[in-house]
C-alpha cells in the first residue's frame, strides 16, 4: 500500500511537467502551425498559464488508475510464472509480464485517456475545456458510443505494452544487478 501511495504522489508531481508538454504536443498535432513555440505562446496569450495545465486533473485521473492496475498485475503475473516454473522469473519473463500488465492497464483506462485528450484539445471556454471528466465521457458516449470511448485503444495498447516490456524488464534487470552487487560487497 505504501508503494502505491508513493507511486500516486509521484504521478501527481510528474504531471506538473507532463501536462504542459502534452497540451503543446497535442495542439501541434492538430494545428496548421508547425512552430511549437508559436503554439506555446498562443496558449499563454489566449488562456494564460492555466491553458498549459488544461487536462491536469484528467491526466492524474488516468495515471493513478493505470498504475493501480499495471503494477499489482505485473507483480501477480511474475508470481504466477515463478510458481509455475518453480523459480524466480528471469528479466525477460518480467518484461513479458510488464508488457501484458501495461497493455491491460492501457485498455481499461482508454476511456479516461479519450476524456483527457478531448479536454486538452477543446476550444477555450467550451464546456469540455472546463475539465469535467464525467461530462467529457458522457458527451463521447452520447455521440459515439462504446467505440468513441475506446478510440485509439489498439495503438495505445501497443505503445504501452512495448513501454512496459522495456521499462519493467529493465527495472527488474537493474534491481537484480544491484542486489547482486550488494551481496558481493557485504
Amino acid at each position: 500500500m505504501k508503494h502505491m501511495l508513493a507511486a500516486s504522489a509521484g504521478e501527481v508531481v510528474a504531471c506538473l511537467i507532463r501536462v504542459p508538454s502534452e497540451v503543446v504536443k497535442q495542439r501541434a498535432q492538430v494545428s496548421a502551425s508547425t512552430r511549437t513555440f508559436q503554439i506555446f505562446s498562443n496558449i499563454l496569450y489566449e488562456e494564460g498559464i492555466q491553458g498549459l495545465y488544461r487536462g491536469y486533473k484528467s491526466t492524474v485521473l488516468r495515471e493513478i488508475p493505470f498504475s493501480l492496475v499495471q503494477f499489482p498485475l505485473w507483480e501477480s503475473l511474475k508470481a504466477l510464472w515463478s510458481w509455475r516454473q518453480d523459480h524466480v522469473v528471469d528479466s525477460w519473463q518480467s518484461a513479458v509480464c510488464g508488457a501484458f500488465a501495461g497493455g491491460f492497464a492501457a485498455a481499461v483506462t482508454t476511456p479516461l485517456d479519450v476524456a483527457k485528450t478531448r479536454i486538452m484539445l477543446a476550444k477555450a471556454g467550451s464546456s469540455t475545456a472546463s475539465g469535467n471528466v464525467l461530462s467529457a465521457l458522457h458527451r463521447v458516449w452520447r455521440s459515439q458510443g462504446l467505440a468513441g470511448l475506446f478510440a485509439g485503444v489498439f495503438p495505445r495498447i501497443t505503445a504501452i505494452s512495448l513501454g512496459g516490456f522495456i521499462f519493467l524488464g529493465t527495472y527488474d534487470q537493474t534491481h537484480s544487478l544491484l542486489l547482486e552487487v550488494g551481496r558481493k560487497s557485504s
